[in-house]
């Protein structure tokens, strides 16, 4: 009596390893359906249960829920995955729509063609004033713009290209250093270079500009689009 016991309760499991490597070897499990193969090892428990010791309600219970919450994060990993493609093919639509358009991207360039230099700002606090220094190739200071008060973001200003001897400076690269103040302290700044899209990059990161000899650059980079 003891071995047919011991047999009775051995087969079930035995049964219900051949028909899971049985289902995995007839289907790839990326086109099966997970809660349908959880029942099909279900009833195969229950048709192969010890009937001296069946399975208990509870226990039965509980693992329909659990297949029943793996089923709802595998909808949901895919809805959040179908989001993340669209969201990444409207900002590549986006991107695309930028090339040969100037943009202000984080960096200390400035660059005077035609006596004409445009520059920007990025201020974490509001200011009570900020002050643009521009120096030429030596490091020299050849003017210092005072924009005044600023709230806090992202400003784009202008340099006619006068330097503060009243003489015209002569087109090339220049750079600029930022100063905010706010009663006295200090007010995080940052200077921000004038570039052109020349194409769009799509990586595993994302979307990225090529902002000519400024480098590459994510969408989250750009300050403002001129």
């Amino acid at each position: 009596m003891a071995t047919a016991v011991q047999s009775a309760t051995a087969n079930p499991a035995q049964a219900l390893y051949s028909s899971l490597n049985a289902a995995r070897d007839k289907a790839d499990s990326k086109t099966v359906d997970p809660q349908d193969r959880f029942l099909k090892l279900l009833v195969t428990q229950l048709k192969n249960q010890d009937p001296l010791n069946p399975a208990d309600n509870a226990q039965m219970t509980s693992q329909l829920a659990q297949i029943s919450t793996v089923d709802g994060i595998e909808k949901l990993n895919a809805t959040l995955q179908a989001l993340l493609t669209g969201a990444n093919e409207n900002q590549a639509m986006q991107a695309a729509a930028l090339v040969g358009r100037g943009v202000l991207v984080p960096g200390s360039g400035l660059a005077l063609q035609g006596g004409t230099a445009v520059g920007g700002v990025e201020l974490a606090e509001p200011a009570d004033r900020v002050t643009a220094s521009i120096k030429d190739g030596s490091g020299l200071v050849v003017k210092t713009l005072d924009l005044g008060a600023m709230e806090a973001g992202s400003r784009g200003f202008t340099w006619d290209g006068v330097a503060d001897g009243g003489t015209q400076a002569a087109d090339g690269a220049y750079t600029m250093t930022i100063k905010a103040l706010r009663g006295g302290s200090d007010v995080g700044a940052k200077a921000l270079q004038l570039g052109v899209v020349t194409s769009v990059s799509r990586t595993g990161q994302g979307v990225s500009l090529n902002v000519g000899s400024l480098g590459m650059f994510r969408m989250s980079d750009v300050r403002e689009i001129l």
